[in-house]
């Protein structure tokens, strides 16, 4: 990493990339250049490569710069490459889908204007439940949309001839060991790798129908979290106007952020189902 370039948050910030692109600097090159050229004198074109120099030496390394330019230039270009992506996300869900989040916004956005309607409330006060609030809602749509795919995902299996196939499996597996025990005809070297060989099948057909049955209880799991994040808000919005203190706020809040983050931390293993059953 760069001099140029420090951390902020969870990223790089590339502070000599917006030093180099923004209009001020191509205003700059543009009008040094136009000049010299027009007037066929090579020392503005000079001078203008030594002011650029000069500035791409300060600029990027500047405290101040930092400060009022750069980090907010970046936080707007992160946010609106989050809005690009969550928008591109939302248009592939149905309807209904579609529905749940804009309701939810709704509700989040009452809840922030009855909050401040409440003098008892004060903004201080307020800011770090307000944050919850906005977290709990950018939550809310993270699990509807891999609770969606796991569903689409679930939609796509035949559950119905994988769990036929497992039966048939066990019941030839049921019929070769009865009919070793009645005394047939000795075992050879082929048949004993075609009963190694159907073991094993029949324990893969055992494990997908397992990991499919962790898939769906993901899925049960992440839809009781998102009504109870709905219900919560409905109920938040009936009485904030009446709540006296942020810690009436603020339990409510806590124990919702827990329960989504247990089953968003269920969902790195959803990932891995769905690739243990493909």
């Amino acid at each position: 990493m760069s001099g140029a370039d420090d951390r902020q948050g969870s990223g790089v910030v590339p502070y000599f990339r917006y030093a180099v692109h923004n209009p001020y600097n191509y205003a700059l090159l543009t009008g040094v250049g136009a000049a010299s050229l027009l007037t066929g004198n090579g020392f503005l074109a000079l001078a203008g490569v030594g002011l650029e120099a000069l500035w791409m030496a300060w600029a990027p390394g500047s405290t101040l710069l930092r400060r009022l330019w750069f980090d907010r230039a970046h936080a707007a270009a992160q946010a609106e490459a989050a809005a690009a992506e969550r928008a591109k996300k939302l248009a592939g869900l149905p309807d209904e889908d579609k529905v749940r989040v804009v309701e939810l916004e709704r509700l989040r956005d009452q809840i922030r204007v009855l909050a401040h309607d409440n003098r008892a409330l004060t903004t201080e006060l307020l800011r770090d439940e307000l944050t919850k609030v906005e977290a709990l809602g950018a939550s809310f749509t993270e699990l509807l949309l891999s609770s969606r795919r796991y569903r689409n995902y679930l939609a796509s299996v035949d559950l119905g001839g994988l769990e036929a196939e497992l039966r048939e499996q066990e019941r030839r597996l049921a019929a070769k060991a009865d009919g070793g025990k009645g005394g047939g005809k000795p075992a050879t070297a082929g048949t004993d790798e075609l009963d190694g060989l159907a073991r094993k099948n029949l324990a893969i057909l055992q494990k997908r129908r397992e990991k499919l049955s962790e898939m769906k209880e993901y899925v049960s799991r992440a839809e009781a979290q998102m009504q109870l994040v709905e219900n919560t808000f409905r109920l938040l919005a009936d009485q904030i106007l009446t709540m006296r203190s942020p810690a009436e706020l603020s339990g409510q809040l806590d124990d919702l952020i827990d329960g989504v983050e247990a089953v968003r931390s269920t969902a790195r293993e959803a990932e891995g189902l769905m690739e243990a059953t493909s």
